[in-house]
């Protein structure tokens, strides 16, 4: 096993709540990655994207792109207009060399809506992941043909939120269709990490590690938040944060008896005021260097 440590810009600006973050600029972002000691980030708000300029920008700070994130509206359209309405995205994530995309369908979702509480999700009906499942399937081998893997992002607000639903997901695609491993999204709709990893772990293309407070989780679900609200009461935090309850050494562990072999991101939706950028970002780099050396995992920086 040999893995690629890097980040999501999350820590420092917010996709779905821009105001978080939003004085920060692009190059302190990448310049605490750097320093922190990642090699790669993911696309945020703030990245360019042409491909020769977003290049150039982050080779500066010896960085190299690893992914970014995707919205889907697959429920809804067919498997050609999703091909057209990627293609712009996915040129950019092969002209940079990355090898999977994040890939979400954000078909009705709710997690960028503030006053939307997490109960008035959209789901599929028992009769509609079938036929779902055989879309993704499609446009995850036309992503293939062209050297990139779907790694599916679970998200707390959308279609593919539960335990069951990955599950679901699972069982109706094909090997094309991968799956990414968000620990903290995962936690916060009441599943495992690691029975996960036992289900499905030849599948995981790519691995979101986001720690989360208990406390604040508790609260956030007794309360029915919305998915901003309980970002903003601080339910996610990055590993290495005392405060957090995931145990990333089994999680690791796990990982590396699966054979996984692709990047690790430290991510936390935080608000960098109460939660300095820089610091969490160091954290997280530290237990995440710290936990290959004890795991002896190897680190590749290419």
């Amino acid at each position: 096993m040999a893995v690629r440590i890097g980040v999501n810009p999350l820590l420092w600006t917010n996709d779905d709540l821009p105001t978080l973050g939003a004085d920060t600029p692009l190059e302190v972002c990448l310049g605490d990655s750097r320093e922190a000691g990642f090699t790669g980030i993911e696309l945020g708000n703030k990245f360019p994207r042409q491909a020769d300029i977003l290049g150039r920008v982050i080779e500066a700070f010896e960085l190299q792109l690893i992914s970014g994130w995707y919205s889907s509206l697959l429920l809804r359209r067919s498997v050609a207009e999703e091909i057209d309405a990627l293609a712009d995205h996915l040129c950019l994530l092969k002209s940079l060399g990355s090898k999977v995309i994040v890939f979400c369908d954000t078909t009705d979702a709710i997690h960028g809506s503030r006053n939307m509480p997490l109960s008035l999700r959209p789901t599929l009906h028992d009769g509609e992941w079938a036929e779902y499942g055989r879309k993704l399937t499609e446009l995850g081998d036309s992503c293939l043909d062209q050297g990139i893997r779907i790694a599916y992002h679970h998200h707390m607000g959308t279609i593919v939120q539960s335990r069951k639903e990955i599950d679901r997901l699972m069982d109706n695609t094909g090997e094309s269709v991968g799956l990414l491993l968000d620990t903290g999204h995962l936690a916060y709709a009441g599943g495992d990490t690691i029975e996960l990893l036992d289900a499905h772990g030849h599948r995981i293309r790519h691995v979101h590690c986001k720690n989360v407070r208990a406390n604040v989780l508790h609260d956030a679900r007794n309360r029915d938040l919305s998915f901003l609200d309980a970002v903003l009461n601080g339910v996610f935090t990055v590993p290495g944060d005392a405060e957090g309850c995931i145990d990333f050494g089994t999680a690791l562990q796990r990982l590396k008896s699966v054979g996984y072999d692709g990047w690790l991101v430290a991510e936390a939706e935080q608000d960098p005021l109460t939660a300095p950028s820089k610091r969490f970002a160091a954290l997280a780099a530290a237990q995440m260097h710290e936990l290959c050396t004890e795991l002896a995992i190897d680190i590749s920086v290419r």
